[in-house]
């Protein structure tokens, strides 16, 4: 079957329409495609559904409402009369191209196929399977709203545009994927947002030449953003409302994927994906604190391995003071080896963990702790210490607020470990140059992701490292280039 996008106009005959809609659609083929053979005022119509994305209780009503109808009621501007009198519903249109009434039937619409009229009735009365606006597990707060995204993108924009009731708030509706026709919607202020960002972003959305996006989000960022082998984000996910919403007051455009529960937010740098609501949901000073300890804790998990173990080979580095630092009995296992098999040993735990009922996820860590670590020390295969600074290093990844940064830094974590073992000193340094280097090259659309830090920016990089009291935050972030920059 072909998926050309060319029309196929509709003629006045009902047998045609319905039988190209029919072949198209495979309703002989598809249980839960239907086509629905009514007579209603002397007229033969067709109705075209997907069972499961009908709200029967509306249907019912309409079709009701039709059978009530006399010949005399629709004889004359028969489609003018339906759909402005006798087709009581706010989401209805009419087209005359059978390819895109195909489309339409197939993301939930139902079609409504009259002889005698070349224009195709289109009447949005549909629903989807949906759970509950829960919190999201990633993006907990201890104060604050218990909702999140869910998988269904009306939803989605109407939890936003319940926080923004700004009269300048866009939606603008996409379809990506040649088969699939996922909906997308770029969500921006027409106010405030650097509007040139908004028309690349949709240029490189439009210019996605794919079947489909199974994978939702991820798929659309892989496609806007390139840079494969580099595993750092340059967009940032989000799964709360309000999160999006004070990202969309700053100038950020927002991306939603139907079918996907979080939201992308472009562009960012490195330090957005640093940023957590819990900072916002307490006093300045207590959000301060928890700024500057989640800082400590993301940079102990990418360089306090490799420095260990730094210091632990080349204890002539150390002074006499912090000569406890080092390690009396390295084992029979050379420390390298060590750290890269449990560094393994986290993943394949993360993994599990992932893939375990939450009933069994108790009886997990039991095993994880008891049975792995402990008896791993007592045969000599690792070490107290290595146990003991791993642990520190995966504490700070599962601080880190991002879960795609974490991914990341555990990835720089390793090769530093590499460089550090295999050249020294000289290893540790390169690497952390290599990385500052690789960070201040890379670039979110158009914006350095080291920014406030490369190109430096005293006011902004003071916001970065120390959460400022919200009446104080008078101005947007320059790099976004807002239209209106004051808040």
């Amino acid at each position: 079957m072909s998926y050309e996008v060319d029309k196929k106009i509709a003629t006045k005959s009902l047998q045609e329409n319905t039988a190209y809609l029919s072949e198209r659609l495979g309703v002989k083929k598809s249980f839960d495609v239907i086509q629905l053979d009514v007579e209603y005022a002397g007229r033969e119509m067709a109705l075209f559904m997907v069972d499961g994305f009908v709200k029967d209780d509306i249907l019912h009503y309409l079709m009701k409402y039709l059978s009530e109808l006399t010949p005399e009621q629709i004889e004359e501007h028969t489609l003018e009369k339906l759909l402005k009198t006798y087709i009581p519903y706010v989401e209805i249109d009419k087209t005359d191209d059978l390819n895109t009434v195909v489309q339409t039937v197939l993301a939930g619409p139902t079609a409504l196929v009259i002889d005698g009229i070349d224009q195709i009735i289109l009447i949005d009365a549909r629903t989807y399977p949906v759970r509950g606006p829960q919190e999201p597990d990633m993006e907990r707060v201890v104060r604050g709203s218990r909702d999140g995204y869910v998988e269904t993108i009306v939803f989605n924009t109407a939890l936003t545009r319940r926080r923004v009731r700004d009269r300048s708030l866009r939606m603008e509706y996409l379809q990506v994927g040649r088969r699939s026709k996922t909906d997308v919607v770029v969500c921006y202020l027409e106010d405030i947002a650097d509007l040139s960002h908004v028309e690349d972003l949709k240029n490189s959305l439009q210019a996605i030449d794919t079947d489909g996006l199974p994978m939702g989000e991820k798929t659309i960022e892989e496609f806007i953003s390139g840079r494969h082998l580099n595993p750092y984000p340059v967009v940032r996910y989000t799964e709360r409302p309000d999160t999006a919403a004070a990202h969309l007051y700053e100038g950020h455009v927002i991306v939603f994927v139907d079918g996907s529960p979080s939201a992308l937010i472009t562009p960012t740098t490195f330090w957005h994906h640093l940023q957590h609501a819990e900072e916002y949901r307490n006093k300045p000073i207590v959000g301060a604190y928890l700024r500057i300890v989640r800082f400590i804790a993301v940079w102990a998990s990418i360089f306090i391995l490799p420095l260990w173990y730094l210091l632990a080979k080349h204890q002539e580095l150390l002074p006499d003071n912090i000569k406890y630092i080092g390690i009396e009995d390295a084992g029979q296992v050379p420390l390298l080896v060590q750290f890269l098999l449990i560094e393994l040993g986290i993943d394949i735990l993360r993994m599990a963990a992932i893939h375990t009922p939450s009933s069994l996820a108790t009886a997990l860590g039991l095993v994880a702790a008891l049975m792995v670590g402990q008896v791993a020390v007592e045969v000599g295969l690792l070490t107290n210490e290595v146990i003991l600074y791993l642990a520190i290093a995966a504490i700070g990844t599962f601080a880190t607020p991002s879960y795609e940064l974490g991914l990341a830094n555990r990835i720089y974590r390793i090769i530093l470990l590499i460089f550090t073992a295999w050249l020294g000193i000289i290893g540790f340094v390169v690497g952390i140059t290599g990385w500052i280097i690789m960070l201040s090259r890379m670039k979110s659309f158009n914006v350095p992701y080291l920014y406030p830090f490369i190109p430096f920016n005293y006011r902004a990089m003071r916001d970065v490292l120390f959460r400022a009291p919200m009446p104080l935050k008078n101005r947007r972030p320059p790099f976004l280039h807002p239209q209106d920059p004051d808040r």
